[in-house]
């Protein structure tokens, strides 16, 4: 059982983390020149000016509710360290309070966001690799 309910479904969290590594699996393309550049579909690990993946994550966080939003701030402020999961209403508030940027930007911008997320789930007492399983 959970320690913290969320107010987001940790299905939902689990699909972003499994996006989110498809995301952050991207390199730099190989022979990248202007030619090559403006391949919108060649090399599915390649990072190209079209990015289905990040396409694809952006919709799916702008689509999020502002509590949702604020849950997976939370999580990955958890999962990263800097708040413990005893903290939980604490780090809520704070990432509800926090307008410095917008939620969605401020995750899509996150290095190692899927880790982080991760983390914060097992943190806060769910099962992310059983959850990941179920992604499609």
């Amino acid at each position: 059982m959970p320690d913290i309910d969320l107010d987001i479904s940790p299905e939902k969290v689990a699909w972003i983390i499994v996006r989110a590594r498809e995301f952050e699996a991207k390199v730099q393309p190989f022979n990248a020149d202007e030619e090559t550049a403006a391949e919108e579909h060649s090399g599915i690990l390649e990072d190209r000016h079209f990015n289905p993946t990040l396409r694809e994550l952006a919709g799916f966080l702008h689509a999020l509710n502002e509590d949702e939003l604020a849950n997976l701030v939370a999580l990955t402020w958890i999962g990263r360290g800097t708040y413990e999961a005893s903290q939980w209403q604490e780090v809520l508030r704070r990432a509800r309070d926090n307008s410095d940027v917008s939620p969605e930007r401020y995750l899509l911008r996150t290095p190692m966001l899927a880790e982080y997320l991760e983390a914060g789930l097992d943190a806060v007492g769910y099962r992310p690799a059983e959850l990941e399983q179920n992604v499609s």
